[in-house]
């Protein structure tokens, strides 16, 4: 029987930019670089724009899985060949136009794997290029359904698809006391976040709480007085917003501003990362939000050894703060190398297959894809944080917590 991802945790405590103009060799994505082998990973990723944030995160992630495969191991052996890696990434400015502009350029060129941006209003019409070009994609930035119920048989994700979502996290609410009742949604109209409100309203009414309100908000978002007004007027006990980083900050800061209180704000993009702490700073606090991964989970394997060990080596390399995004992005490269060297092939379709039967334990823990390509649910689904003190602490499942979820927050005056 599979272990799920909730009874393997175990917690102890919380200028790669291709050129625009550069060119790709053709014929495939094995070439020779300076006398070795060489595997070609191509992309595009937001290093500008409104998801830039969270992008970056990714493309670091994607780097130190890189960097840990070419200098420590030496490269990977797959067949007969040891091959190094490469990855070429454009920055897509977070506009959908420009990046399938530039991924059918790599595709016209000859890359054979690709790794997805971040946003699923990118990867959405991303990953239909590959897929006509039957070309993995393995990407740790869409979560929409719209990605994994068309039929495609050529992009994987390594997080389950948005509506699979809130199963830990209703568990979670259901655990709080008082008991949560009332919940009230706010959501983004984009390919992602309307999917992940509407999987989420039905996953908390399963667990017998009631869903106040369902507010849908333009996918570009400037103001939600408007809303706050009503969300105090008769006020949930639990706020969700199911929105992306920017609308995150935004409505948190307006809530403060406005004195918009609740017993708790969940935010399920936003809080985990650096830059929302920065922009709040203590008003972050209280703020709970979902995270696919923790350096204290007790997930190990080959490349790395365990997810602190993950951690240690992330930050002896990089500066940027350690996020779960991250872990993510080098999960994809696992994915990809663990795939090709089951298959002992590197030619497209044969990894494909490999990756659709992928079934392997590592740092980042137990990958397996749905039929569909999403993440497997029960193995992949998502841990419950909240920011207390200035950090990210795991509070959800018990058996994962490093700190008790605080519940009901201070009001936001007693937090300045």
């Amino acid at each position: 029987m599979a272990i799920t991802r909730r009874q393997v945790l175990r917690t102890t405590g919380s200028g790669l930019i291709a050129a625009a103009a550069a060119r790709y060799l053709p014929a495939g994505s094995a070439h020779a670089q300076a006398g070795a082998k060489t595997l070609v990973f191509g992309g595009s990723i937001p290093m500008s724009g409104a998801s830039a944030e969270t992008g970056q995160n990714v493309l670091f992630g994607y780097r130190a899985a890189i960097k840990k495969i070419n200098e420590d191991l030496g490269g990977v052996k797959i067949g007969n060949e040891t091959y190094k890696l490469d990855v070429k990434m454009f920055d897509d400015a977070s506009d959908p136009s420009r990046a399938t502009t530039l991924i059918q350029r790599q595709v016209d060129e000859g890359i054979n794997y690709f790794l997805g941006s971040f946003g699923s209003n990118i990867v959405l019409p991303s990953c239909a290029i590959t897929e006509r070009a039957r070309r993995p994609m393995v990407q740790a930035g869409a979560g929409s359904d719209l990605v994994f119920t068309q039929k495609r048989k050529y992009v994987f994700g390594v997080f389950p698809r948005a509506s699979l979502q809130f199963e830990t996290s209703a568990d979670f609410l259901k655990s709080l006391t008082p008991a949560v009742k009332r919940v009230a949604f706010i959501y983004t109209n984009d390919a992602f976040s309307k999917f992940q409100a509407e999987g989420g309203k039905k996953a908390l009414e399963d667990k017998g709480m009631s869903v106040a309100d369902m507010i849908q908000l333009p996918a570009q978002v400037s103001d939600v007085s408007t809303v706050l007004s009503s969300i105090r007027a008769n006020p949930p006990d639990v706020l969700i917003c199911c929105v992306h980083d920017d609308a995150a900050i935004l409505i948190a800061r307006q809530m403060v501003s406005t004195g918009t209180n609740v017993n708790l704000l969940y935010q399920t993009l936003g809080p985990q990362t650096e830059a929302y702490r920065q922009a709040l700073g203590n008003y972050a606090n209280g703020v709970v939000t979902q995270a696919y991964w923790s350096e204290g989970a007790a997930f190990k394997g080959s490349y790395f050894g365990t997810a602190k060990d993950f951690a240690d080596y992330y930050r002896k390399n990089f500066d940027r703060p350690l996020t779960y995004h991250m872990a993510s992005g080098a999960a994809c490269i696992l994915a990809y190398v663990e795939a090709m060297k089951n298959a002992g092939s590197i030619a497209p379709e044969d990894v494909r297959d490999a990756l659709a039967k992928l079934d392997f334990k590592c740092f980042y823990g137990h990958i397996r894809f749905t039929a569909d390509g999403d993440g497997d649910p029960k193995l992949l689904g998502p841990l419950i944080v909240q920011n207390q003190s200035g950090k990210v602490e795991v509070v959800f499942p018990e058996e994962a917590a490093a700190a008790k979820a605080v519940y009901p927050v201070p009001s936001w005056k007693d937090r300045a």
